[in-house]
């Protein structure tokens, strides 16, 4: 192509066009053979609309004409959000905002990529049915939005498909088999699923939230195995969202209920089940845990009330033991000879030390020691909880301190050394014993069973 045709397109320059063309009446003819980019491609890309109009003019057929890249001047304009260059291209032909470029995208899946709201409803405007078309990767302009993080565009494409009722699009797959719900879900696009989910702006009943991948996965289950996210968790289960394995289990409990029904007799003791439960059973149903619709938040936020309560009680147990403690000394002197006296007088004693150790040291023992056992429990589980809680320094110190005077009082209460000793032990041992014991009793029950080949055989 001449380069003083390239040079007035760059600088919009619609005299020298003329100029050029009044030279040589056959310019513009040589451009279409030429392969590159034509003028009205460099007049876009420069965002020269008076060049634009001129030349659409002259040659409209070049609206339609892909460069060496895959690009029409429509895909230039609406990528770099030139609304009046759109809006003149698209006077042309309306058809224009459906010619393929590289990959097999549209215009409109450019100003996506790039966020352009205003040329997206001009696009979508001149051209209903480019809502479906997808990519060579089978992305819509849903999947691309999300990918780019172009929110706003995003937000745009869902309000037009609420309003002229095409909210079946936000179902469609990629070539990945992933929904633009299994794209937000990997990439934590809070604000694209916050959106997916409210109603006022897509129908619940329309939107799949368990659809499954190539992978075999569900949006829930891309989220857990990439690392998880407790408030999109919480989003997508109150949808309804969860895992393949529920889903397999609800689907083959349903398939072997059916099979159990149409190939065999009812035995007694499923007519029993089939009885009406009782109240009480019925109670004891509705607030039992169920894993697969209770919160893991909800969960830990309960976890963590019992174990402050259970600790708040122990140490109040500590501090108050059964009996009280004593409030005087008393030490027998050896000028007591009357034996009715000696009987009637209580056994030696230290003020503050407890009454049911100084009568009664084994029991005594025993409440101490599985007090202490439910006192250190629960401070293990509250740091276990908010392992990963801000102000970890402090939240740590505050406990050890509380250890500390749990400690210094139990201690401080023994009625005697050997007690006192026994005790000073107990509570340096049990902080450090416990997080190991529970750990390795954990793995020992969750492990899993191997079974005989003569058991399996018989079997």
């Amino acid at each position: 192509m001449d380069r003083r045709l390239i040079e007035a397109a760059q600088k919009g320059d619609v005299h020298q066009l003329l100029s050029l063309i009044e030279d040589d009446p056959f310019l513009m003819r040589a451009v279409a053979v030429s392969g590159a980019d034509t003028p009205l491609h460099i007049a876009c890309m420069a965002g020269n609309l008076q060049f634009v109009k001129e030349v659409s003019n002259m040659r409209p057929e070049f609206a339609k004409e892909l460069n060496h890249e895959g690009f029409s001047p429509l895909h230039i304009a609406a990528a770099n959000g030139d609304v009046q260059i759109v809006k003149e291209l698209l006077k042309i032909d309306s058809n224009l905002c459906m010619v393929m470029g590289k990959e097999r995208r549209i215009p409109l899946h450019y100003a996506v990529i790039k966020g352009r709201t205003q040329v997206i409803g001009e696009l979508l405007s001149a051209c209903e049915d480019s809502t479906r078309e997808v990519t060579a990767r089978g992305e819509t302009s849903f999947h691309l939005a999300v990918k780019n993080n172009q929110f706003e565009a995003f937000k745009s494409l869902v309000v037009y498909h609420k309003t002229h009722n095409k909210e079946d699009n936000l179902n469609q797959k990629d070539a990945q088999g992933d929904t633009i719900l299994h794209l937000a879900v990997s990439r934590k696009q809070y604000e694209v699923i916050e959106l997916m989910l409210d109603e006022n702006f897509v129908t619940k009943t329309l939107l799949e939230v368990n659809s499954l991948n190539k992978r075999g996965l569900t949006p829930l289950d891309v989220l857990l195995s990439e690392g998880g996210d407790c408030e999109i968790e919480e989003m997508l289960r109150l949808a309804g969202a969860s895992g393949v394995q529920n889903m397999n289990s609800v689907q083959q409990a349903m398939q072997s209920d059916n099979r159990n029904f149409a190939t065999h007799e009812p035995s007694e003791s499923e007519i029993g089940r089939d009885r009406p439960r009782k109240p009480s059973k019925k109670l004891q149903d509705y607030f039992k845990y169920d894993k697969t619709t209770d919160l893991p938040s909800k969960v830990r936020h309960t976890l963590l009330v019992i174990a402050v309560l259970i600790a708040t009680a122990t140490y109040q147990a500590v501090l108050s033991p059964p009996g009280g403690v004593w409030q005087d000394d008393f030490s027998p002197t050896s000028n007591t000879t009357n034996t009715s006296d000696t009987q009637s007088s209580p056994p030696p004693h230290t003020a503050g030390r407890a009454v049911m150790g100084t009568h009664k040291p084994v029991p005594y023992g025993l409440f101490l020691f599985f007090n202490s056992l439910g006192f250190f429990m629960s401070i293990h589980m509250i740091s276990f909880l908010t392992s990963k809680f801000p102000l970890q320094l402090e939240l740590q110190i505050s406990l050890l301190a509380l250890i500390i005077t749990y400690d210094t009082c139990m201690v401080a209460i023994a009625p005697n050394n050997a007690l006192s000793t026994f005790f000073n032990i107990l509570s340096g041992v049990l902080p450090a014993l416990i997080p190991i014991m529970t750990r390795l009793t954990r793995d020992y029950f969750k492990r899993p069973r191997c079974v005989s080949p003569n058991t399996r055989a018989g079997a």
